[in-house]
């Protein structure tokens, strides 16, 4: 999934290559991909792009007035085409969801892999309009959000810090790939409970979550769209790497299974050499 990293790349990409250009049409593939119906989506052809923004993990793209705002959940991404091919897309069982064609020739596809459909697109008149948006915690490297305001975010939590951490209302962006990479690099077990965080741990935490996501968001800078899911890839330490050597102290990294999605962490950086134990609820093997 996209996370904070890849979708403000893919905004500063946007920005130098969509913003003053004219929208043709927009035009959507599978039905199941457009939340909203009023303005519908026609009411953005002829506008000009005068803007591209990001709201945690969702894209907004201004034209006209309106928000074109895109989630582009677990298996969605965006494909910029410098000619788009002729002809209107036909609808089918293939990954294009939505096309959105510029009067010059070029534009850009959303696609999503799989058989479970959860990109989403919205056209709104605010962001705020969309409630995945209105309901976004502070983003994680907005200048002010300092260690304190993180902090007092975890003044009431009564989570464990990896679910904390990938809360939307809470911190906006963070999903289970960063966080699993923010936890390594804190040195801090996943199921460990926020409430049990000492002064020291939740300024460790904090930095570790500024300096991954900021190296991240580095990483990304100027790296084509097409090529962000390598370079996200690349980058992490622990997250998707079961079974090889932890970059820091070569123990074997590990992984906790649940029914929809996996985390991965380092036993000796992170458990203090204990396996966590896989299953949903870990808790330390004794």
């Amino acid at each position: 999934m996209p996370e904070l990293p890849e979708v403000e790349a893919l905004r500063e990409f946007l920005d130098g290559n969509l913003v003053g250009k004219e929208i043709a049409r927009a035009l959507p593939v599978a039905i199941s991909v457009l939340k909203t119906y009023d303005p519908p989506l026609s009411a953005l052809d002829g506008t000009t792009v005068t803007g591209v923004g990001r709201y945690g993990k969702f894209l907004g793209i201004e034209a006209g007035g309106l928000h074109l705002l895109i989630h582009l959940a677990r298996a969605g991404w965006l494909q910029w085409r410098d000619v788009l091919p002729s002809g209107p897309p036909r609808p089918g069982k293939g990954p294009l969801a939505l096309r959105v064609a510029l009067t010059g020739g070029d534009g850009f596809d959303l696609t999503e892999a799989g058989t479970t459909k959860r990109l989403a697109v919205h056209l709104v008149h605010d962001p705020a309009d969309v409630p995945g948006v209105a309901r976004l915690g502070p983003d994680p490297l907005a200048p002010g959000f300092d260690r304190d305001a993180f902090a007092a975010l975890l003044a009431d939590e009564r989570r464990q810090v990896k679910g904390a951490l990938r809360d939307q209302g809470l911190i906006a962006g963070i999903g289970n790939a960063y966080s699993d990479e923010i936890l390594h690099a804190a040195r801090m077990s996943p199921f460990k409970p926020v409430r049990n965080l000492s002064d020291e741990e939740i300024t460790t935490l904090y930095e570790a979550m500024r300096t991954t996501l900021g190296e991240a968001v580095e990483r990304s800078h100027g790296v084509a769209a097409g090529r962000l899911k390598a370079e996200k890839k690349s980058g992490l330490r622990v997250h998707g790497r079961t079974g090889e050597p932890c970059p820091v102290c070569g123990d074997t990294i590990r992984e906790v299974s649940f029914s929809d999605s996996s985390l991965q962490y380092c036993p000796t950086c992170q458990t203090g050499g204990k396996p966590l134990a896989d299953r949903r609820l870990s808790r330390l093997l004794k």
